[in-house]
């Protein structure tokens, strides 16, 4: 059973899309390895061709619990609110919204597929802003899944849960980390790749060494190198 993509089944995925704007989604969430939130806020203006580089933008939202009686901050283990031992059954919840981005370089070939796709008038108006794509979350996905069944991919393995899943545009992100740990999975590539991912903590990142199994199997294999 899979974990995750390899860079060639993703090309397969690219080829079978039906059209350029297709084609062009799936090639950014590999070669980026962003969020699919992040690829569907992508406007023209976040591109630079001059320079090879993408501004990513990342809304992120946080809950947060504050006991009705004193406002004090609560867990989410909380039962009683530590400072005024009142119980939290009905405490109240704020949602806070802040705002991150990240610069990224992005290779010769996809900036060749953005531009034609610009220049057939690819791009959606969409408040006021030219959104590159102008789909939603759920056609993104689908589209990602179609192609999939198309080429007759099997269903990927989550190591963490033991459950299967269907490729869908966060295990194209899962593939890109993947591939990088691959290809240098030391400490500078490893802090490379969070910076890059967009991951505020590394044990994040790290859990993609466990996923592409690399490192585990030549550990193995080592043991049993030499013979008696």
């Amino acid at each position: 059973m899979k974990t995750y993509l390899d860079p060639s089944e993703v090309v397969l995925l690219e080829e079978t899309a039906t059209n350029l704007r297709d084609r062009l989604l799936i090639r950014l969430l590999f070669r980026l390895g962003c969020r699919i939130s992040e690829a569907l806020a992508l406007t023209i203006d976040d591109l630079d061709f001059e320079h090879g580089t993408v501004i990513i933008k990342h809304l992120k939202v946080r809950l947060k619990l504050i006991c009705n009686r004193c406002g004090q901050r609560l867990g989410k283990s909380h039962t009683f609110c530590p400072k005024c031992g009142s119980r939290v059954d009905g405490a109240q919840i704020e949602q806070q919204g802040y705002h991150r981005q990240r610069m990224l370089p992005i290779d010769r070939g996809t900036l060749d597929m953005l531009r034609k796709y610009i220049d057939h008038g690819g791009p959606v108006i969409r408040d006021g802003r030219p959104l590159v794509f102008g789909i939603n979350r759920h056609r993104a996905w689908q589209i990602v899944k179609e192609c999939a069944e198309k080429v007759g991919l099997p269903q990927l393995l989550n190591p963490e849960s033991g459950n299967m899943h269907h490729i869908s545009p966060h295990r194209l992100r899962d593939s890109f980390a993947v591939h990088a740990v691959k290809l240098d999975d030391s400490g500078d590539g490893l802090r490379l790749l969070q910076e890059h991912l967009g991951h505020r903590s590394f044990n994040t990142t790290a859990r993609y060494r466990k996923i592409s199994g690399a490192e585990h199997q030549e550990w193995y294999q080592r043991l049993w190198s030499k013979k008696d």
